[in-house]
């Protein structure tokens, strides 16, 4: 049985050193809980991250909080939540004291944006992985690529995009099942 302890250690170390939010810890809690320790199938992994992608909140703390339900219930959604958010909370905490007198200094300036291309490949991996993962095809990978150059060529909000792609699946779920019902 996986120890409470464990998970909060496992999403502290986490937390604490990955840059560019949820998806950029995808790589580094699959090692870890999948990978590592062997707590869960890549299948159940994926499977649960699908699920917290289509949830509202934060995606680090969600993907804690299933994580940690699915290993050790109520307990381990806790504690696994608590070691993904500490870290984040303590770090803004502090830039918030001290922003002020180092808002201004090159050398914080040139530190982020050195960091920036760190922050997109931790993004890209798992989003590759991602692909990978599913069954992926040129007749749908069409959608996140024009979404992507909506939003950042054209400045289309990305909530407008979703409201579509939305709309487009739940049209595309009623065709296909009247199309299933027919045969």
């Amino acid at each position: 049985m996986v120890k409470l302890i464990d998970l909060f250690r496992i999403f502290l170390r986490i937390g604490a050193f990955t840059l560019g939010g949820g998806y950029a810890m995808l790589t580094m809690v699959e090692i870890a809980i999948v990978d590592k320790r062997k707590y869960m199938s890549k299948e159940e992994f994926w499977d649960l991250i699908a699920l917290v992608q289509s949830l509202p909140g934060v995606f680090a703390i969600n993907t804690g909080l299933y994580v940690g339900y699915k290993l050790r219930g109520k307990a381990g959604a806790f504690w696994s939540a608590l070691g993904a958010a500490l870290p984040s909370f303590i770090a803004i905490l502090l830039i918030a004291i001290f922003f002020t007198e180092i808002k201004d200094n090159e050398i914080v300036e040139r530190l982020f944006k050195g960091i920036r291309p760190c922050v997109v490949a931790l993004i890209l991996v798992p989003a590759i992985r991602l692909i990978k993962q599913n069954s992926w095809s040129w007749k749908k990978i069409w959608i996140p690529i024009v979404a992507a150059v909506l939003i950042w060529r054209f400045k289309v909000s990305p909530i407008i995009i979703i409201l579509i792609v939305s709309v487009g699946a739940l049209l595309y779920g009623i065709y296909m099942y009247h199309k299933m019902r027919k045969v």
